[in-house]
């Protein structure tokens, strides 16, 4: 197989707006992209390798044929692009994952149309508005519509010669007042019209021009006197004002507009659409995708908004974005709200994205427990300013009584669980005498000079349970094993929660909400418990062994085999005397009994 030479084919590419097509050695299409300027952008995946992202670099290593296509505008390049990844979907492109059909509300082209929702779309001269991605909205004007216009749900062929000819009588829709009675000509058409013009209104989110017209309506009838019509035009006016009250979310004045938002993670982002007509929300939607090649959010919201605008047909000229993406829009108007009603519809579509994010990846979890897993290590090298995985981590703490009885503990966790057959505890062996600095640093050293022997992997992130001075103590050993830039060590301090890190003066604040700074906490909590369970123990142990000193006939060796071979005081106080002659003769055993009936232990 012949090397691709790059070289040869930028030599081909002009300065020139376009897509790019790059096709694998079994000539499979596996990615399509857009550029403003075609040379430029193709020949940075070749000539900055370095500062490519690991998937990226898969991709350029597979790449044995380039094509391209140029058209005039960069916005054409970006409609281009669009519809070529929807008909071919490459390997490497991010996919728009929802791809279901959505209702529509269509009026037929016929005579007295009908209006009704519809998933199919047929292209027959119908007037179709939609698409709804909340079937609800959908219905709740439709329901909206019915209440206020009576029109007729038949198919009958309504034309003036078969009604002339009194071919159809009226149905029950008639009778109950769903329906004026077209097919036997008591409604005119005109009459029919009117109801039309209305609802096309409601549907182009115009409520305000329909409540002005009801208005002038019913000041009419009022002027006439005609109470009876004023009454009826007055309950259609008040649905509409409660219609309103529940659809307009900013000022009337912002016309035709659609807003896009983005919120992402590490494999998923979720672009939120709103569209609005007069202060209306009228159409919303939240579509997935899946990241290919750690795609940013901009370059990710430039692919949806074509997608989405093109499913939704949508015509508005102004887009609101939360920040600038990189493209001559031609007559497009991109507007990045700072304040004002503009920001308040950013923020709303912002909130809906985020809870869609929330919602779709806490199924993802449940299905797969390791997706969470995952995505809390991510977001924990990410807070942490780290290299690699936290997969295993250590926390360390001391624990002693008046400076009596000093311990040290060590807890781990394994993908941010506790793994309590890993849990160590230390009794510490060189330091005299209430140091808590010196007992850290020996329990670090001891811990992994032990790994170290062994041959045992290191963990990514050790977590000293303490401020400034048992960090540096920590890092002492650390630096004296040779392993000080091989792990990432962090201390916290209770007090604020504050993260310290070696040699930074400040401390770092994570949110309170984190899942990261939960995971350390249950770290730090975790070593705590277990730190001080084993102090107690010890200091329990070390008492009675006190205690059992002063028994006659028994010193310090003899008690040490006695907790060494029973393990706690009240195995040593129910043994019989054949188990006590194991370390005891019989004058030490009578002397224990008697020890033990004039003190009991509870």
């Amino acid at each position: 197989m012949t090397k691709f030479d790059y070289r040869k084919t930028l030599e081909e590419i002009p300065h020139r707006p376009g897509v790019y097509q790059y096709w694998d050695a079994d000539g499979e299409l596996i990615y399509i992209g857009k550029a403003k300027d075609l040379k430029n952008r193709v020949s940075s995946y070749f000539v900055k390798t370095n500062q490519l992202n690991g998937k990226t670099r898969v991709l350029v290593r597979k790449i044995n044929r380039v094509t391209f296509t140029i058209v005039d505008t960069e916005i054409d390049a970006w409609l281009l692009e669009n519809s070529l990844i929807k008909k071919h979907q490459p390997r490497y492109n991010v996919m728009l994952k929802d791809d279901k059909t959505y209702p529509w509300i269509v009026i037929k082209n016929e005579r007295f149309p009908r209006v009704f929702p519809t998933r199919k779309y047929i292209k027959d001269g119908s007037k179709y508005f939609g698409p709804y991605a909340s079937v609800g909205m959908m219905h709740a004007i439709m329901d909206t519509i019915r209440e206020l216009y009576p029109l007729r749900t038949c198919n009958l062929a309504l034309t003036p010669e078969n009604i002339a000819k009194g071919k159809f009588k009226v149905c029950l829709e008639y009778q109950i007042g769903n329906c004026k009675g077209p097919c036997e000509g008591y409604q005119s058409e005109d009459d029919y019209e009117q109801s039309l013009k209305d609802i096309r209104d409601i549907l182009n989110g115009k409520i305000g021009v329909v409540i002005r017209r009801l208005k002038d309506q019913l000041d009419k009838a009022v002027a006439e006197l005609n109470f009876e019509y004023a009454h009826h035009l007055k309950g259609k006016l008040d649905l509409l004002d409660r219609y309103q009250s529940k659809s307009t979310v900013v000022n009337s004045s912002i016309t035709n507009v659609d807003v896009f938002s983005i919120a992402s993670d590490q494999s998923h982002a979720f672009v939120n659409y709103l569209k609005v007509m007069n202060g209306v929300i009228i159409q919303t939607q939240t579509v997935e995708l899946k990241k290919r090649l750690d795609e940013s959010d901009a370059e990710l919201l430039s692919l949806a908004i074509p997608e989405i605008r093109n499913r939704f047909n949508s015509t508005s000229k102004e887009l609101i974005v939360p920040f600038a993406i990189d493209i001559e829009a031609g007559n497009l108007k991109f507007t990045i709200p700072k304040q004002g009603e503009k920001k308040n519809l950013l923020d709303l579509s912002l909130k809906n994205a985020l809870y869609f994010k929330k919602e779709r990846l806490n199924q993802y979890e449940k299905l797969n427990p390791e997706l969470k897993t995952e995505r809390i290590l991510a977001q924990m090298q990410k807070d942490l300013r780290m290299n690699v995985l936290p997969r295993h981590i250590e926390c360390f703490d001391n624990s002693n009584f008046q400076g009596k009885y000093p311990v040290s503990a060590i807890v781990v966790f394994k993908d941010a669980k506790p793994s309590k057959k890993d849990y160590r505890h230390f009794n510490v062996k060189t330091v005299e005498g209430p140091n808590d600095f010196a007992t850290m640093e020996e329990a670090v050293h001891r811990r992994y000079r032990r790994l170290l022997d062994e041959g045992q992997s290191l963990p990514q992130l050790i977590i000293i349970d303490g401020g400034k001075g048992q960090l540096s103590s920590a890092l002492k050993s650390l630096k004296l094993l040779g392993i000080d830039k091989q792990v990432t060590v962090i201390g916290i301090a209770k007090r604020l929660e504050e993260l310290y890190y070696p040699g930074d003066q400040y401390p770092m604040y994570l949110d309170k909400k984190s899942e990261t700074l939960k995971i350390i906490q249950h770290l730090r909590d975790e070593a705590h418990r277990f730190g001080i369970t084993f102090h107690r123990k010890q200091r329990s142990l070390k008492t009675f062994r006190t205690e059992l000193e002063n028994i006659p006939g028994i010193g310090r060796t003899t008690a040490e085999k006695l907790l060494k071979l029973f393990r706690s005081v009240k195995k040593i106080r129910d043994a019989d005397p054949d188990e006590l002659r194991q370390v005891l003769n019989e004058r030490q055993i009578n002397a224990l009994k008697a020890y033990f009936a004039s003190t009991p232990i509870n």
